[in-house]
């Protein structure tokens, strides 16, 4: 009997043994790659609003290869460099890992993509460049510790350099048809400078006499061989891991519909050339209130609008 006892848990310590192996290599397997499937929407931010799949199978945090080729508007990014693979991996992982911003970046890139890209491409600037005031704002009219303000964060000297209003009741810094208009220039001048689209990008973050200065002082003339203060290190490189994502939202994990994506309001326009003094009862004419007037019309900036020259304004209501 005791011979029979001691078989058994010999094949059941066997089975055991193989079970928690079993158990092991299940552990340690890598989970099969879920296919991107092939949308034929143009827009890229698109690519991951099929609906088909509300959450991924399972949660990784993982590395991800990098793109074997780059660009920045047009202009090569020289990955075979290691320190060049580093920066770019590091705001590569930040920002995937960063989920919630991203999604909201996301969201609001549909909203207001729409209005910066046109007139990045009727001023003849790359494309590119609206992942730029993404990386400045965040899409928001925030104000930074130096005073810098709107989509494309323009101090006030180089916001009166390139003809934007401010005065008591507005500041054009926060209108964003004219501020991206202005930052299209700014960034012609740049290129013309600098000699490139990156060198521009550079500058926008540190001055043109900044990036001038070290181009001079280090004897070189890429952005990619500069040795830079940590913020203008590592901008193009913001710039290039959201563009990479934005293009790629699946692949990194960003999945959602359609429908969840922000919209621009339909509105219509109405050109005032003399003050309002009460914005509030402007707004009711329009059967819409101060708050819309306000969001629709960030560069409004009080209660009123003062109007003592007859300048015309063009204020955007809600569609009736």
């Amino acid at each position: 009997m005791k011979k029979v006892c001691s078989i058994c848990q010999k094949v059941f310590s066997g089975i055991g043994v193989a079970a928690v192996a079993l158990l092991l290599i299940n552990a340690v397997a890598a989970p099969t790659e879920v296919a991107v499937p092939t949308l034929s929407e143009d827009d890229p931010l698109m690519l991951a609003a099929s609906g088909e799949r509300d959450t991924l199978p399972t949660y990784q945090i993982k590395a991800w290869d990098l793109p074997k080729k780059m660009d920045f508007a047009g202009e090569s990014v020289p990955l075979q460099i290691s320190d060049v693979r580093e920066r770019l991996d590091r705001e590569l992982l930040i920002n995937v890992y960063w989920q919630s911003n991203g999604l909201l970046l996301i969201k609001r890139a549909h909203k207001f993509f729409p209005i910066i890209e046109p007139i990045l491409a009727k001023y003849d600037v790359p494309n590119d460049f609206k992942y730029l005031a993404l990386i400045e704002s965040g899409l928001q009219n925030v104000v930074s510790p130096s005073g810098a303000a709107g989509f494309w964060q323009f101090m006030k000297g180089t916001a009166k350099e390139y003809n934007l209003e401010m005065e008591n009741t507005v500041d054009e810094r926060y209108h964003l048809e004219k501020a991206t208009e202005a930052a299209c220039l700014y960034l012609k001048k740049a290129k013309e400078e600098m000699g490139s689209w990156t060198l521009a990008a550079a500058a926008y973050n540190a001055g043109k006499s900044g990036i001038r200065t070290q181009l001079n002082k280090q004897q070189v003339n890429d952005y990619y061989d500069l040795h830079l203060n940590n913020e203008t290190s590592r901008y193009v490189f913001r710039i290039l891991a959201l563009k990479e994502i934005m293009k790629n939202p699946k692949k990194y994990g960003f999945i959602y519909k359609k429908s969840q994506l922000y919209d621009l309001e339909p509105v219509q326009y109405v050109t005032v050339d003399s003050t309002i003094t009460n914005l509030a009862n402007f707004a009711k004419l329009y059967k819409t209130n101060y708050k819309t007037i306000r969001l629709l019309n960030p560069w409004i900036r009080d209660f009123t609008l003062e109007n003592k020259t007859g300048k015309t304004y063009v204020i955007k209501v809600p569609k009736q």
